[in-house]
């Protein structure tokens, strides 16, 4: 190699490092997660991809209280819950995920002192699922805050694109260009409160959102025989039980001075009777399930279950659903009012008795009467 190929490469690996120091530079001033610090010298923006900015959010908030569910519990709105309930809280549902998942991402923030967890709890949740090390959609190491997390933080491109925004977005003169620009498809940080994280826009139309056409479309679609075999996906008792144990019972038994108040949400009563009539094993497979999570819940002192699944009145509502199981936030607010009243809590002498009450219900209902 001649003196001018080396000194050529020399040059090239220095340009290389000095604009990957820039990068990380950038990404550690601007902090776009808000990993290091609270955002004091630019605006803080947030992410609505739940699975990355919760690991910022346990960082960078002041809490008491952690809401964790899934795709049923991530449009509550964060100061409506510290409004009914009295607490100072922290969401962080992230949709479709795992217990595995939310057992982590809990646990993560119980170290930052939490006292008092709200969790929705539904049987899928407990299916088999990756490690936490082999999901590639959570970045564990954010929110163990290692060494390979913060550098891959700190050297990630990406990251220093958002915070390029970010930026700019500080400059007045700049920043009406760059509010134009950072649209939800151009930019991961398009959120400027965390009360707005993942909830419906002020343009939502909720009546077209969720309505009675929809839940029964949904469960036309799910128990047409073509499709209704994904009632059955991954609902293994055996599993389900397994992972419960591991991910849920664990953390609360290592826990014993946090409240917990777990709930099983109040899914439209057409998810239970697609059950009953595309795919009766796996109805009994959930019944099984959910009558071992009430029995072992209740014996645990600092747990209080709530089971909104036979709640009539709301379930029977089909107007109240975008589909089977995805109920409106007016019944986000119920769900809130409930848990804050003390409503449909599991009786710890009779664990099983609201379980029995749904299995009534759904027995007793016909589809064909709402069709008409």
């Amino acid at each position: 190699m001649s003196s001018r190929t080396t000194m050529n490469v020399v040059r090239l690996l220095g340009v290389s490092a000095l604009i990957v120091l820039m990068a990380a530079a950038l990404n550690f001033t601007v902090d776009p997660l808000q990993l290091f610090r609270p955002a004091a010298l630019f605006p803080a923006v947030y992410s609505q991809d739940s699975r990355l900015q919760n690991a910022g959010l346990i960082r960078s908030q002041d809490f008491d209280t952690l809401f964790m569910g899934t795709s049923l519990a991530i449009h509550f709105r964060q100061s409506d819950i510290d409004r009914v309930l009295a607490v100072k809280s922290l969401k962080l549902a992230m949709p479709g995920s795992n217990s595995h998942e939310q057992g982590f991402v809990l646990a993560t923030g119980l170290a930052r002192g939490a006292r008092r967890v709200i969790w929705e709890v539904d049987d899928w949740i407990f299916h088999d699922a990756p490690d936490i090390d082999q999901n590639a959609y959570l970045p564990a190491d954010l929110y163990r805050g290692n060494a390979s997390g913060i550098a891959g933080y700190l050297l990630s491109g990406a990251m220093a694109r958002e915070s390029a925004l970010i930026l700019a977005r500080s400059v007045p003169e700049v920043e009406p260009v760059v509010a134009r620009l950072s649209v939800d498809e151009l930019t991961k940080f398009p959120v400027s409160r965390v009360d707005d994280i993942n909830v419906l826009g002020a343009d939502t139309n909720v009546s077209e959102a969720y309505n009675a056409r929809l839940a029964m479309a949904a469960f036309a679609h799910i128990t047409n025989p073509v499709r209704s075999r994904y009632l059955a996906e991954g609902c293994d008792y055996d599993a389900m039980v397994r992972n419960f144990e591991r991910d849920a019972v664990l953390l609360i038994a290592q826990h014993p001075d946090v409240q917990f108040d777990i709930y099983l949400p109040p899914y439209s009563i057409l998810q239970w009777v697609a059950m009953r009539d595309a795919s009766p094993a796996t109805l009994k497979i959930v019944y099984d399930f959910t009558g071992y999570l009430a029995r072992r819940l209740t014996k645990f002192s600092n747990v209080r279950l709530f089971d909104f699944r036979a709640v009539r009145d709301v379930t029977h509502d089909l107007g109240n659903y975008g589909d089977v199981i995805h109920h409106s936030p007016a019944v986000d607010l119920k769900v809130l009012s409930w848990l804050a009243a003390g409503d449909h809590a599991v009786d710890r002498a009779a664990p099983e008795a609201s379980l029995e009450r749904l299995k009534a219900q759904v027995k007793a209902y016909r589809v064909e009467s709402v069709a008409r």
